[in-house]
C-alpha cells in the first residue's frame, strides 16, 4: 500500500495511474479502466476522469494507493 499527496483539491484518475508509476502512459491508464481492473473505494471504476479527492483508496493490479 502507497500515499500519494495531491495539491489540489481532487486529481482525475487517469492523471493518477500515470502520476503514481501504475500506469506508462495515458493510452495504458485509460485501457486499465476500460478493462474493469482499477476500484475506487471498493467499487470497479469505469469513468477514466473520475474526481479523486483526499482519502479516497484506488485499487489497482500493482496495488493500493490511499490519497492524502
Amino acid at each position: 500500500m502507497t500515499s500519494f499527496k495531491i495539491n489540489s483539491e481532487y486529481i482525475e484518475l487517469i492523471k493518477l495511474l500515470k502520476a503514481s508509476g501504475n500506469a506508462e502512459n495515458g493510452g495504458h491508464a485509460q485501457a486499465l479502466v476500460d478493462a474493469g481492473e482499477i476500484r475506487v473505494n471498493g467499487e470497479i471504476e469505469k469513468r477514466k476522469r473520475a474526481k479523486l479527492k483526499p482519502g479516497d483508496k484506488v485499487e489497482t493490479p500493482q496495488g493500493i494507493i490511499n490519497l492524502e
